[in-house]
């Protein structure tokens, strides 16, 4: 049997580099949380109306969070 690719590898910094081909490179941050809030909501409602229930939950949670965020960000921006 013969091996391919052996040897070590370089790793990386553990930081993704925005590419300015990607269309969420330029999305500020309370854009992408108002993005978020509303896709989870959408993806609760659609896993509520099949029944998966664990699913809705965690997508409540996952909407909760954001709009906690969103919350947390604004008033910071009044302070």
């Amino acid at each position: 049997m013969s091996r391919t690719g052996g040897g070590r590898k370089r790793r990386g910094s553990g930081r993704k580099q925005a590419s300015k081909d990607e269309p969420h490179a330029e999305v500020i941050p309370d854009e992408a949380l108002a993005l978020i809030a509303a896709a989870v909501s959408k993806f609760g409602r659609l896993a509520q109306h099949h029944g998966f229930d664990v699913l809705d939950h965690l997508m409540a949670m996952a909407r909760l969070e954001a709009d906690e965020l969103m919350r947390l960000r604004s008033r910071r921006k009044l302070s």
